[in-house]
């Protein structure tokens, strides 16, 4: 299968939308450049769908614009658009097989008839389903009826796909191997993809960039490498598991729980180590290679951290000196 118009250049700028008088996302500013895979996150409620339905053409923004290959969609119906939309539900129609569900956008275009037999069975070649034709959704796995909805958004050859957690409702396993499916089909293709999550590693796994949606306004994008070793706000450092405790004056100081280190009381730091707090051991979990602690301060803070399982363990109860080298933690002005 291939994408014959070329895949095309999104961009969303300031745009503002929402429900009635309810705002959802304000002054929304996002590039997904041809051919990249972009993951969209953020919490439940941030704006996330309300961003894919905007650039479906599902609703309309308020104000700001969205341009495909430099040239507003805003005031384009859904189907003049070329950008397809994976849901979180597969929402298959439950009468039709697998090839009638992957074909009904294409019978809706009164695509002739050997042309759309070809592309339905390239694009559940392409999804790892063939063989499978003739099944209706009821006797599909979870996994297998995703396949389906990502083979039916294929199948029209859309410049932009859209993808609102596909994964959500699968198991850990499935969810890895969807992850997989299509990251390789995106880049077989080479198709513009805007990918919404709430889970970091998905994002981390399958994107080229991220954008952290917090509260309906764009808090960080960026390599999501960036996310976990420079984040540049505290509530996009919190988003991505940093650890923060109040430092002096109005300052934060936030660490990835990997970096901390527990060291027992009077053990001088090392010269590297910046910062240091008494702490006293709330939880210990043994997790094999690492483990895992819950502390809290003298001021009563409480933050987790890991390390590994082959220093010295730290019972529950135990005072003992929370260590952090300045070069690995981040300092943010409240």
């Amino acid at each position: 299968m291939s994408i014959p118009r070329g895949s095309t250049a999104l961009a969303l700028e300031a745009v503002s939308a929402g429900y009635g008088r309810g705002r959802v996302i304000a002054d929304f500013t996002l590039t997904v450049e041809r051919g990249e895979l972009v993951a969209l996150l953020g919490p439940s409620g941030s704006g996330k769908t309300t961003v894919l339905k905007l650039v479906a053409g599902l609703m309309a923004p308020d104000s700001g614009d969205i341009l495909f290959d430099g040239k507003s969609v805003t005031g384009l119906p859904p189907e003049k658009r070329s950008a397809a939309m994976v849901f979180q539900k597969p929402l298959l129609f439950p009468y039709l097989n697998v090839r009638e569900n992957v074909a009904f956008g294409l019978k809706m275009r009164k695509t002739p008839e050997a042309e759309m037999r070809e592309r339905v069975g390239r694009a559940l070649e392409l999804v790892q389903l063939s063989g499978l034709e003739t099944r209706r959704p009821g006797e599909l796995s979870g996994g297998q009826e995703q396949r389906v909805s990502l083979a039916r958004a294929l199948v029209i050859e859309p410049n932009v796909l859209l993808l609102d957690e596909p994964f959500s409702a699968l198991d850990q396993n499935l969810r890895m191997e969807m992850a997989r499916l299509v990251r390789s089909v995106q880049r077989m293709l080479r198709i513009t993809t805007l990918f919404v999550t709430h889970n970091q590693e998905e994002a981390a796994a399958l994107a080229d960039r991220a954008g952290l949606l917090l509260d309906g306004r764009l808090e960080q994008a960026g390599p999501t490498r960036e996310f976990y070793t420079a984040p540049r706000t505290l509530r996009a450092a919190r988003f991505f598991g940093w650890q923060a405790l109040a430092g002096p004056g109005r300052r934060v100081i936030a660490f990835r729980q990997e970096h901390a280190r527990l060291r027992p009381l009077g053990v001088e730091p090392a010269p590297e180590t910046e910062f240091q707090r008494i702490v006293t051991v709330e939880t210990a979990a043994d997790l094999g290679t690492r483990m895992r602690y819950a502390v809290r301060t003298q001021s009563g803070e409480t933050v987790e951290m890991e390390e590994p399982a082959d220093g010295a363990l730290y019972r529950e109860g135990t005072r003992v000196t929370l260590m952090l080298r300045e070069d690995l933690a981040r300092v943010f002005e409240t």
